[in-house]
């Protein structure tokens, strides 16, 4: 069990937490919910020992294993995937390499008597046996499948981690802090770089993990899957509930209306107390019993209603200057990674004032659309025009990385406004909840929701009429959700906007267009309509029935790939075969380093060992057609054959 006790943070002249208490039980599945900026990465950071806290405490036992999945983490280049991942079985290595050297060490000895004999040799079996208990023999296995879970594929293994963007290296941390199987969990957003497949699997994975996990995140399907305690961080303080996300609301919407009766109430009951005593010390046969009255209100404790954080941002888009009727003129784009054809020949054309949604599964082109029509991305075919006087804002999903993380707030805002923006800077970050020290604060200490906030900051800098946003709801809090979609329903320039999110999407745009079998499908309505014309309910069934459909098709055309017990029977018959090979020539060897000796042919037995020469090449060709056979089969089998 891990107990905080009064943990204390204060930053400048405010209190992020504020003696708080918290007990995480071995088993407890927490989402650990509450505002951007409340304190939770902050909780998460002492709990797993990564900060420590300006005052109070955390007791954990002794032999506590953790794992804090955050979002700054680098993962090492120059390694393999499937290597990289199985760091986490570093103890089964460590055990592994200490079996090599005392195997090593008891073929030369010979003081089979002496006690330390005894001590190694059980040294060796308390090793392999602990070996066996960890699962060795599966840890290749294991890692496959929680990396396939993951999203990634057997081709993907042998690849090197810096081949791959941040996040999916974020994935590779994931799987080893699965892998690792600790005591304690702590999971930082970890839906933000998942596919909706992964995250499905991810979800099963945790509701069955034998220990406790703590995770902070704004998917509240996500939360209700994974998890059945809420503990929510507002104002410094922390309100426990034992239920899951949806029932957490309701929850909490009740002990609000309980708390505003019973203040009601008692102030009922105040004012009539106060009546009575002021018509008692009017009387002076009463006086005595008015005194008594009033120092019993005086001891009365007074019910109040909790401090709640209704603070929002203030955002407002300037307005666009006028554009050209069409907007975006894409034909025949066609985007090509190495093999991989994401974009097949399409054509896509904005008009002014149009507000289009991108949607689809992952890795169908939607951001990969959006950065060519931006110019941060060339496409490998056709073409994108933009119309009169376009001016352009885009947020891409990584944003906040773009952004210099020794820069403090007032310097990012500096380097990014155009001259007379410069005195309007202090207000506009204000508007987005960043006041007073705020502003000097480094980019590198915000929470994912503070970067978005800054990042959403800078865009407003300047006025723009073709506003294209990626995912930019990823690390805000459901109020800042609202706040972003209201300001953007005001926005009267060309948009488009790439979600996942069909809360955030509804009634913002009045175009959707799915990406599907790489081209573009068009549905004239919002969200809503398009999911009617699809009949899902929701993204994740989109994402789900689109991505089905592909692997369909793909087992279709595409050759089987080997499992992994597939893979290790051809192995193991062609390491079989290597093994007699060696054998039988080194069984040659000997024949032919004894007929080197000048004295062989006046021996009896000369003619007997040129026979068996003989008969062991023989048996060498045959051992050899045998590995030829195991190779070729092996080879053929990877190649569908």
């Amino acid at each position: 069990m891990i107990t905080a006790s009064n943990i204390y943070v204060k930053y400048g002249d405010r209190e992020l937490l504020n003696n708080v208490n918290l007990v995480i039980k071995p088993k407890d599945k927490i989402g650990l919910v509450g505002r951007n900026g409340a304190g939770k990465s902050t909780m998460l950071k002492i709990l797993s020992g990564y900060s420590t806290p300006h005052g109070g405490n955390i007791s954990k036992p002794t032999e506590c294993k953790m794992a804090f999945l955050h979002q700054e983490l680098e993962v090492p280049q120059g390694k393999a995937i499937i290597d990289e991942a199985m760091v986490a079985f570093a103890e089964v290595k460590e055990l592994q390499n200490r079996i090599k050297a005392i195997t090593k060490e008891l073929e030369v000895r010979e003081d089979y008597e002496h006690p330390s004999y005894a001590k190694i040799i059980d040294e060796l079996t308390n090793a392999e046996t602990r070996l066996q208990l960890m699962g060795a023999d599966k840890m290749r296995a294991e890692t496959e499948k929680v990396l396939k879970g993951l999203g990634f594929k057997n081709s993907d293994f042998e690849r090197l981690t810096e081949e791959f963007s941040g996040g999916w290296q974020m994935r590779v941390e994931l799987a080893k802090m699965l892998l690792g199987k600790p005591d304690y969990l702590l999971l930082d957003e970890p839906t933000n770089h998942l596919d909706i497949e992964s995250i499905i699997w991810l979800e099963g994975y945790l509701k069955n993990y034998p220990g406790a996990v703590i995770t902070i995140s704004h998917d509240q399907q996500f939360l209700d899957n994974t998890t059945t305690r809420t503990v929510e961080i507002e104002l410094g303080k922390v309100y426990d509930y034992k239920a899951p996300y949806s029932k957490y609301i309701a929850l909490r919407a009740e002990r609000k209306e309980k708390t505003a009766s019973a203040v009601k109430n008692q102030q009922k009951v105040i004012a009539e107390k106060e009546r009575t005593i002021s018509r008692f010390m009017a009387k002076a046969n009463k006086t005595k019993m008015a005194q008594s009255m009033q120092k019993q209100l005086d001891k009365m404790e007074r019910i109040t209603m909790d401090d709640e954080d209704i603070k929002s941002m203030n955002i407002r888009f300037p307005k666009s200057p006028r554009s050209g009727d069409v907007v975006v003129d894409a034909k025949k784009i066609v985007k090509q990674y190495g093999d991989l054809l994401v974009l097949d020949g399409i054509d896509l054309t904005l008009n002014r004032q149009d507000r289009v949604s991108f949607v689809g599964q992952n890795g169908q082109g939607k951001t990969t659309l959006a950065k060519i029509i931006v110019d941060e991305l060339k496409s490998s075919g056709g073409e994108v025009a933009l119309g009169h006087n376009v001016e352009v804002g885009y947020y891409a999903q990584n944003q906040s990385d773009s952004m210099h993380k020794d820069s403090t707030l007032l310097e990012t805002m500096e380097n990014a406004a155009p001259p007379e923006m410069r005195t309007k800077l202090r207000n506009i970050l204000g508007a987005f909840l960043f006041t007073g020290e705020d502003v000097d604060k480094k980019v590198s200490v915000l929470s994912g929701g503070e970067k978005a906030r800054l990042a959403l900051a800078v865009l407003l800098l300047r006025p723009v009429n073709l506003l294209v946003l990626d995912e930019p709801t990823n690390h805000l809090d459901m109020l800042s959700k609202e706040v972003l979609k209201q300001a953007i329903k005001e926005y009267d320039g060309t948009l488009i906007v790439v979600s996942h999110d069909r809360q955030f999407l509804r009634e913002l745009t009045d175009k959707t267009i799915e990406f599907r079998d790489k081209k573009l499908h068009t549905h004239l309505g919002d969200i809503d309509y398009f999911m009617s014309k699809r009949d899902v309910t929701n993204m994740r069934q989109v994402e789900l029935s689109a991505k089905k459909e592909k692997k369909a098709q793909e087992k279709a055309n595409a050759k089987p790939e080997l499992s992994h017990n597939e893979r290790k029977k051809y192995q193991r018959a062609i390491d079989n075969a290597e093994r007699k090979v060696q054998q039988q020539e080194d069984k040659i060897k000997a024949l032919e380093d004894k007929m080197m000796d000048p004295e062989f042919y006046k021996s009896p037995e000369s003619t007997e060992t040129m026979k068996q020469l003989k008969v062991e090449k023989e048996a060498l060709d045959k051992i050899m057609e045998v590995w030829e056979k195991a190779t070729e089969e092996f080879e053929k089998a990877l190649a569908g054959g």
